[in-house]
Order: C-alpha cells, then structure tokens, then sequence
C-alpha cells in the first residue's frame, strides 16, 4: 500500500480545520440548532391533539417538514462540500453547521413521530435517518481525531519516507547477513521478502499482522545463544536492524489504520443517505397521496 505525498501533508491542515469547526464563530451553529431543538420542544408541547400525539397533527407536520428540509440540506452539503476546498473558512462554517444542525434534526424528527414507531415505510426512514446521524457522528470524531494521531505516529516522516526506510533497510540488512550461518541468514531474507502493510480492509482497520516475519526473524536472533566471535558483530547489527525495521512496520501499520478508521465510516453513511432519501420520498407520498 502506498500513499501519495500530497495526502500526507493535506493531515496537518485537515486537522485544523475540522478542529475549528466545533467552535466555529463562538458556536454560532450550536446556537442556531439549540434554538432548533427548543423550538421543536415548544410546539411539541403546546400541541393539543385529540388522543395520541403523532406525525399527522398540525404540530407534526410542521416537525415532519423542517425535518425534511433539514435531511435534504444536509445531504447538499454531503454532496457538495469537496467544491469548497479552496475555502477553508467557509468550509468550516458548514461543516459546523452540519454537525450541529445534523444532531438537531434527531430531536425534529423524533418529535414529528410522537414516539409512536411500527412495522412501516415510516418508522424505517426514522430506523435510516438514526444511522446516518451516527455513522456522521463516527466520521466527524474520526477526522477530529485521526489526523492529529498519524500526525504523531509518523514523526515528522511522511509515509512515502517511512516506506522508503523500509525499503533501505531491507538491502542493508541483506548485505549484514552475508556473514551469517544459513540457518539465520535464511530467516533474515525471510524477513526482507515479506513486508505485510495494508491487506484486507479488516487487517488495515485492526492493525494486527501476526505473521509479521521481521517480528518472527527478531525474536529467532534474540534466542541465539553464544556465537563465534568474528560473527558478533554481524548478529548485533542484525539485531538492531531488524528492532528499526519492526518499529517503522508497527508505526506505518498504524497510519494504514488509522487512515482506514476514517475511511470506512463513509461505506455506512453514504449508502444510508441514499437509501434515506428513498424511505423519506416513500413516506412522504403515502402521507400525502396514500392515505
């Protein structure tokens, strides 16, 4: 797996910016989705229906179509906000919006149903709307996150560099274990030869790599017991070699991971949103034209 120099050095600006949004403009956002929430409140309560409250008073379709309004607007930004890249600050100001707005439309929603869910085209665009919020949720924790961890992870290398050591120190532990016995030398070139990063989208998103055979050739060098003089020194480098090699594997795993971590939100959230707007037009016309 292999990744450009561009995305390595896009991590530190998309940190910031998705760090900004949270309290973007003094929390303006947050205030206007308050405002939101505590308006949806308002008429739920003051809303005096004959038996039970549901979707198809007065007060619920007033919910229903702020709700809808809200999804339909919050799907544009999904879809268009790569058009903003150039413009930081505005691209902060609606993610924030989003987020906030996004988390908003859960009680809108709620309320519009009068917490009277079944088996129905409507309760499943409700079940939809709930997943897409949470794998939102996921994917704004993930970039608030993420970034500033493989910042970290890398060390002031980019990735391309990390796989580039990787790759040097593959000929000079080649060249070291020349002078060794066949046995240990065969292990080594075990472990140049392999060289496990990336995989199955499970292994990137666990990281784990237990066949690893740099970490199989370190512990083999490590239980060698007494060698001859004259190799001592070739086993020593060998051994801190392999320790150097296992490291940036472990590290460069991590960014794979990490990478992964917010990738794979999207492979929920973009399908659910589509399936989201069918469930909602769906219930949309049986409340209309059906019933």
């Amino acid at each position: 797996m292999s990744f450009s120099d561009r995305q390595a050095t896009a991590v530190p600006s998309r940190a910031t910016r998705h760090e900004s949004f949270v309290a973007y403009d003094r929390f303006r956002f947050l205030k206007w989705a308050g405002a939101v929430v505590v308006f949806s409140i308002v008429l739920y309560i003051v809303d005096r229906p004959y038996g039970t409250r549901y979707g198809g008073t007065w007060a619920g379709y007033t919910l229903g179509t702020l709700g809808a309004l809200l999804i339909l607007w919050l799907t544009g930004f999904g879809l268009h906000k790569r058009g903003y890249g150039h413009e930081r600050h505005r691209v902060a100001a609606r993610l924030s919006a989003h987020v906030y707005l996004g988390l908003a439309l859960l009680v809108v929603a709620t309320l519009h149903t009068g917490f009277y869910f079944g088996w129905n085209i409507h309760t499943l665009a409700y079940a939809l709307m709930c997943i897409v919020i949470a794998s939102g949720v996921f994917g704004t924790v993930a970039y608030v996150r993420y970034p500033r961890l493989m910042t970290e992870n890398r060390s002031g290398m980019t990735a391309q560099q990390m796989l580039g050591r990787i790759a040097s120190l593959n000929e000079e532990l080649r060249r070291s274990a020349l002078p060794l016995d066949n046995r240990s030398a065969a292990v080594v070139e075990r472990a140049v030869e392999s060289n496990l990063i990336g995989g199955s989208a499970w292994q990137q998103l666990r990281g784990h790599y237990p066949n690893c055979a740099t970490a199989a050739a370190l512990v083999d060098m490590e239980r060698v017991g007494e060698v001859a003089p004259e190799l001592e020194e070739a086993h020593r480098r060998v051994r801190v070699l392999l320790t150097e090699k296992s490291t940036l594997l472990a590290r460069t795993r991590r960014d794979v991971s990490y990478k992964a971590l917010m990738d794979v939100w999207l492979y929920c959230h973009v399908p659910f949103t589509f399936a989201l707007l069918a469930a909602l037009l769906a219930h949309i016309i049986s409340v209309f034209f059906l019933w």
